[in-house]
């Protein structure tokens, strides 16, 4: 009995790890096999690698990384008060206009701080 519930599952993971395998099987067998030494160099950070972990770099990238998430996250929000708005009503609104003043108000004071700006 307990089989039987999990079944329909098992066969959903069965397939997607099937069709992922004939993906990367096909990618290996029809991809071009040229890879110059620039495509395979690692790349992270918005920067060049280097040897030394101590070296000094700017930190600008680090904080506009920072303020992306926060305000994606944010908005992130407003899907799910959308789809409930008619059920929370007008409090919901008024909640939801409060919070968006107060993104808002964040957004215009780091635009005013110049912390996106990049030089």
């Amino acid at each position: 009995m307990l089989v039987q519930n999990y079944l329909p599952i098992l066969i959903f993971l069965g397939i997607a790890v099937g069709i992922g395998l004939v993906l990367l099987a096909l990618g290996f067998a029809l991809g071009r096999g040229s890879k110059d030494p620039e495509k395979l160099s690692p790349y992270e950070c918005g920067f060049e690698a280097f040897e030394d972990s101590r070296m000094k770099f700017d930190i600008r990238y680090y904080l506009v990384a920072i303020l992306f998430i926060i305000f994606d996250l944010e908005i992130a929000f407003l899907f799910p008060w959308a789809v409930s708005l008619d059920s929370i009503g007008g409090f919901g609104l008024i909640a939801m206009a409060i919070f968006l003043a107060v993104l808002v108000i964040g957004f215009i004071y780091e635009w005013k701080k110049g912390a996106l700006e990049w030089d």
